[in-house]
């Protein structure tokens, strides 16, 4: 066995720590078997063959990463030299205990060594992972008490940490001081901007730079993403692929991601087929963006066959198709998947109880609903969250059971926040309910005085129940205050291109056309029955200039477009960013019957599938 040990001390002293682990890499107990050699040999002190055993351990692309043994190696040397406490700052940097790599830092002061431009990088990344901004001020002032600032590794992780601290400002004097810029740094800049919403200037940053790499297009795609620039994330994709640049899982999660929030199905599938073209891991992530994609695009039924097809499934995929049904209205399904989790001995989260209470909701299973409500705590030890009480008062209000849910409101045990008063109130509408609407919506104004929805919402039950004066106050009330509605808008994808519509709209290059086919559409629908319903219109024009304004909603000309884009039974999906009005509703209803036309509707709530002049909300969104 000392044979053995001799043998890889030897190499220990010869070979690239890099080269060493490829070698031994699967023999793990050699590292012991060198560590015990040493003690007894006294080759410990040889602070030489240490620093190789430590750099070793702290490997990253080694599964185990031994800091504790190499922290245990570094205790028994008694004067340690810079190499090895740069590798312990390097090594737990990127561990869950990042706070070590300053302890280690204090100690290479204390015993008198100079820190490098190995050092700080490390350290700074340990400052960035912690995210401890008033750390990684101190460290920047160390830096430049060494004479260590205009080094391009120091520089980068500076940018970087400050980037990620969303202090662009200082991010950015540190990037244009410096001479040697590289992609890491132009990255870090461009993740800065991305972070703190200024994705313009990450664009302008991402267009002038000399040499990208994968991540690059990574990090602005994901930043058009999570800024909610959907249809800029598919166009980038669209660009790289043009470029000959090939994408990888994480870029396809934003891209697939970006199509979802589109309600985009044509480029999603063509996300899809790229991402089997290439072969590319559809792992937990990426399967479960495709799930959810599929779902937010209308097509529920490619988000079952792909989760069915995942090789892997956790908590959040069985979540997110769960959600996805309930969307769509199928609580029966959702209630089945969501036994079959619990049964397969997996733990529900706060998540999966917000999807599986919607979908009881959604499908008007009152008593499942709250038999699941009682189950959160009782059997999971979880406490209810704001969003399963919101859950339970809107399965309560789609009952009817208005006082009931006014009662839950006012009994809960943290305080109600206003998207719960807003389920109430919306429950208010629709069971015409002024008396209980105007109680709760003197509350949401005191909550949310800037948000309009609730003003608009509570002029409408009022005008429903004929107080018209009162509809009239709450109008002028908003004036008033200054609250605006925020503008409606409707998506519908063609030919993959998505095309988006306003209310009233005149800048679509085809808006012309549209509007004649409108007028057709109105024709044909008002001969089997349809008047249009003014009552959610504005209040300070006539009659005749209300019904104008209602059939030029956004999802009326989209709907248009659609009509005269397809052929004869084609189904037609449209994304709306605000609830469906009472009118566009029952419209929508007259053209799935009068043109034999599935038309799936994804408004802020949830799905609508209008077919033979019905609409699977049953009435209640």
């Amino acid at each position: 066995m000392s044979g053995i040990s001799s043998s890889i001390l030897t190499t220990l002293r010869l070979k690239n720590p890099k080269l060493l682990l490829l070698e031994f890499c699967s023999c793990l107990s050699h590292l012991k078997i060198i560590h015990g050699h040493m003690i007894r040999t006294h080759s410990i002190t040889d602070v030489f063959s240490a620093s190789r055993l430590i750099a070793f351990c702290i490997n990253p692309t080694f599964q185990s990463n031994l800091l504790t043994y190499a922290f245990t190696i570094f205790s028994q040397l008694q004067n340690p030299n810079l190499f090895i406490y740069n590798a312990l700052i390097q090594g737990f940097s990127a561990s869950e205990n990042p706070s070590q790599s300053l302890h280690f830092y204090t100690q290479l002061q204390s015993q008198g060594l100079f820190p490098d431009n190995i050092t700080f990088p490390f350290l700074v990344k340990a400052c960035t992972k912690l995210g401890s901004v008033c750390m990684g001020i101190q460290v920047h002032a160390q830096i430049i008490r060494h004479g260590l600032l205009n080094d391009v590794y120091v520089q980068n992780s500076l940018v970087l940490m400050y980037a990620t601290f969303g202090d662009i400002k200082v991010a950015s004097n540190i990037f244009r001081r410096m001479h040697g810029s590289n992609v890491a740094s132009w990255t870090s800049m461009i993740a800065g901007y991305s972070k703190c919403g200024d994705v313009k200037s990450a664009r302008k940053l991402f267009d002038k730079m000399p040499e990208k790499n994968l991540v690059t297009w990574s990090i602005m795609i994901s930043g058009y993403t999570k800024n909610s620039h959907f249809d800029k994330a598919v166009e980038l994709f669209q660009v790289l692929q043009s470029e000959g640049v090939r994408a990888n899982e994480t870029v396809m999660v934003s891209v697939i991601s970006a199509c979802a929030h589109l309600g985009a199905l044509e480029l999603g599938e063509k996300a899809h087929e790229y991402v089997e073209r290439n072969n590319l891991d559809v792992n937990l992530i990426l399967g479960t963006a495709l799930v959810g994609m599929y779902a937010r695009c209308g097509c529920i039924e490619k988000a079952i066959r792909v989760f069915e097809e995942l090789p892997k499934r956790d908590t959040l995929s069985w979540t997110v198709l769960i959600a996805g049904l309930a969307l769509h209205g199928y609580a029966e399904v959702a209630l089945k998947y969501f036994e079959e989790m619990v049964n397969k001995g997996l733990t529900p989260r706060d998540i999966t109880f917000t999807a599986i209470l919607s979908a009881c909701s959604h499908g008007g299973l009152v008593e499942k609903g709250l038999e699941i409500f009682e189950s959160i705590n009782i059997d999971y030890g979880i406490q209810p969250r704001l969003e399963h009480y919101g859950c339970v008062v809107d399965l309560l209000g789609r009952a009817g059971k208005l006082a009931e849910a006014e009662k839950f409101v006012l009994d809960m045990p943290i305080e109600p926040s206003a998207p719960i008063w807003g389920a109430l109130l919306g429950a208010c509408r629709i069971h015409k309910n002024a008396e209980i609407a105007e109680r709760v919506g003197k509350v949401l104004i005191q909550l949310l005085p800037e948000h309009s929805g609730y003003y608009v919402l509570l002029s409408n039950i009022y005008a429903r129940t004929n107080k018209w004066e009162s509809a009239e106050n709450m109008r002028n009330m908003m004036k008033l205050k200054g609250v605006k509605k925020p503008p409606g808008y409707s998506l519908i994808e063609m030919e993959g291109k998505v095309h988006r519509f306003t209310m009233g709209d005149k800048l679509h290059p085809e808006i012309e056309k549209i509007e004649r086919m409108w007028e057709e559409i109105l024709r044909k629908i008002r001969l089997t029955g349809y008047s249009g319903n003014t009552a959610d219109a504005l209040f300070d024009i006539d009659e005749e200039e209300k019904e104008n304004a209602l059939y030029r909603h956004s999802e009326k000309l989209a709907i248009a477009f659609g009509i005269m884009k397809t052929k004869a039974g084609t189904p037609i999906r449209i994304v709306k960013n605000l609830r469906v009005c009472e009118d566009c509703h029952t419209a929508t209803k007259f053209i799935s019957k009068v043109f034999q036309r599935e038309l799936i509707v994804r408004d802020r709530n949830r799905f609508h599938h209008f077919k033979e002049g019905g609409c699977s909300c049953m009435d209640y969104w």
